[in-house]
C-alpha cells in the first residue's frame, strides 16, 4: 500500500517502511509523528483520491535524524559593471521512517 502526502508545500509518495527526507520539522529524534494530510492512498488497481484530501487516512511515521543538504551555490555577475555575488545556501531537512498508513 502506498500514500500520496503532502508536507512543508511538496508532495511525497511512501510506502511503509521508506525512509524519506522531508522540510525540517520540530521534534527529537525517535519521536512519532502522524502526518494527516494524505491527497491519495492505493495498492494496485484501486486506489482513493481526496478533494483534497482523503477523509479519515494518516499516515505514522518516526523522525530519524536530523540535518542539512548538500551546498548549493549561487552566483550573479552583471558583465562590465564590477558587480559579483556569491551566496551559499544548505538547506534543513528532517529524515523520517515510514511506520503505517492508514485508510
Amino acid at each position: 500500500m502506498y500514500a500520496v502526502i503532502k508536507t512543508g508545500g511538496k508532495q511525497y509518495r511512501v510506502n511503509e517502511g521508506d525512509v524519506v527526507n522531508i522540510e525540517k520539522l520540530p521534534g527529537e529524534v525517535g519521536a512519532r509523528i502522524e502526518l494527516s494530510e494524505v491527497l491519495a492512498v492505493g495498492e494496485g488497481e484501486s486506489i482513493k483520491v481526496g478533494t483534497p484530501t482523503v477523509a479519515g487516512a494518516s499516515v505514522t511515521a518516526e523522525i530519524v535524524k536530523h540535518g542539512k543538504g548538500s551546498k548549493l551555490i549561487t552566483f550573479k555577475k552583471r558583465r562590465r559593471k564590477g558587480f559579483a555575488k556569491k551566496q551559499g545556501h544548505r538547506q534543513l531537512f528532517t529524515s523520517i521512517k515510514i511506520q503505517g498508513i492508514k485508510a
